[in-house]
């Protein structure tokens, strides 16, 4: 049975779940990395017609497409690499309330702790998915911040069982894939150690 997160996102849908679980998304979702954090940390904006609160963005640069009445509409949406967003996640996560980030790859130490103290969490998603994650956009409601050019604007859309995301970071602070270094190093040197007789180990 798929488990769906929808918006906006209380704690208790979050609460229980663990690194390395598969979920999905429904409900309001947005675009939002280098730029758009910067926007709203160094600059003090906030968008007019999305809230953060509660709510969940996507470190990506979409594609966008226009149809035949002019609408918008997600052609792919490849997901950009979260640890870019690393120096400023903490402090978004603390002013903005949002309660789930996506992007591809993990983050670190205080994006983590964020999540512990603030009540959030990280999710993965796979890399070379990006038409993938389109098809489980029903509309696209909105751009902000469109003077940033269309990788950088923040792009408003409702999803349905948007996924598969993995959880990498949750509420407690455990991060799934510095668990994952620490894993490979003690395979690693087990493997070392019984090729050269404990005279080799990775650091």
């Amino acid at each position: 049975m798929k488990k769906v997160i929808t918006t906006p996102i209380t704690y208790d849908q979050i609460k229980e779940l663990r690194i390395g679980d598969t979920v999905y998304l429904s409900g309001m979702l947005a675009t939002c990395r280098d730029a758009g954090h910067h926007r709203v940390l160094a600059e003090g904006v906030m968008p007019q017609h999305f809230e953060f609160r509660d709510g969940a963005i996507f470190h990506a640069g979409p594609i966008v497409g226009k149809d035949e009445n002019g609408r918008d509409y997600m052609v792919s949406i490849g997901p950009t690499t979260s640890r870019r967003m690393e120096k400023l996640e903490a402090q978004f996560i603390r002013e903005t309330g949002v309660r789930l980030i996506i992007g591809k790859g993990g983050m670190m130490k205080d994006t983590a702790e964020a999540c512990r103290k603030y009540g959030a969490i990280h999710c993965a998603f796979p890399g070379g998915c990006a038409v993938v994650a389109a098809q489980a956009v029903e509309e696209v409601t909105g751009c902000e911040w469109e003077d940033l050019g269309m990788p950088e604007a923040l792009w408003i859309m409702r999803v349905k069982e948007f996924g598969p995301l993995v959880v990498s970071i949750d509420t407690t602070g455990a991060n799934l894939f510095d668990e994952r270094k620490i894993e490979y190093r003690k395979r690693m040197n087990e493997v070392l150690e019984g090729e050269f007789g404990g005279g080799c180990s990775a650091k």
